[in-house]
């Protein structure tokens, strides 16, 4: 291909690496910027279901699609004995854990998981913060959550025969009701701010990490083109007059 005094001409070994890179960093891009998408699209649903109504929990199951990032409240009472500390939290820089502590709900037998906040983890880990826990009844307020995206470490159906286990490394309430002798909501809530027993309390916004992922896919996208516009310069030369002789 011939532009005025310039003539492309590909070589093999540089168009194939373009070939198999090209691709990859586009959809890189894609990628973080579908993410970006989901990010604000779950952060619409926040502030929506922000401005709605208190959600009270009962006894009976909850469809999680339906009240996600929506602010909920329940009356019963705390349950200490099944309290897990989720590691590996980090706040401000310093480690620590979330306190997850069952809610026996009024009315019934079903339990949830509420977040009661961020605690330290102090100078020895072979000595868990203490944690102090409402004795009789208490209403709470917060934001029904979905974990689901993490795990628990377990040994499967060996769980079940293990010791209780106070320090969890990720949260799946599926897990959680494997070791546990009592039904439980599928979502946890993170405790309002304004509430009363619980600790360090600062939500990440579904919304929190989008201009993260926006400046990701900007920098996929932007090593795309150089890369064709290095393609496209290191395989085309300046036609020189001896060129033009001899093709004459």
């Amino acid at each position: 291909m011939q532009i005025l005094n310039y003539q492309f001409r590909p070589r093999l070994i540089p168009t194939l690496a373009t070939i198999l890179v090209l691709p990859l960093l586009i959809s890189l891009g894609l990628w973080q910027a579908n993410k970006a998408v989901q990010k604000q699209d779950l952060q619409d649903i926040y502030d929506q279901r922000g401005k709605s109504g208190l959600v009270q929990i009962g006894s009976e199951p909850i469809d999680i699609n339906s009240i996600r990032f929506g602010k909920v409240f329940a009356r019963g009472y705390f349950e200490p004995e099944y309290q897990i500390f989720l590691d590996n939290q980090i706040y401000k820089g310093q480690a620590g854990y979330h306190v997850l502590t069952p809610l026996r709900v009024n009315g019934g037998k079903m339990r949830i998981l509420v977040n009661r906040g961020w605690v330290p983890v102090g100078a020895d880990r072979n000595i868990l913060p203490e944690i102090e826990t409402p004795a009789g009844e208490v209403e709470i307020t917060g934001y029904a959550h979905d974990p689901s995206g993490r795990y628990l470490e377990l040994a499967g159906s060996e769980a079940k025969q293990q010791a209780w286990q106070i320090v969890w490394q990720n949260l799946n309430i599926k897990r959680y009701q494997e070791v546990v002798p009592f039904s439980i909501h599928t979502f946890i809530v993170l405790l309002d701010p304004g509430s009363s027993s619980g600790y360090v309390r600062e939500w990440a916004r579904p919304d929190s990490r989008i201009d993260v992922h926006k400046g990701y896919a900007i920098q996929w996208f932007l090593m795309s083109i150089a890369l064709v516009v290095i393609y496209i310069v290191t395989n085309t030369r300046k036609i020189s007059s001896e060129d033009n002789t001899n093709a004459k």
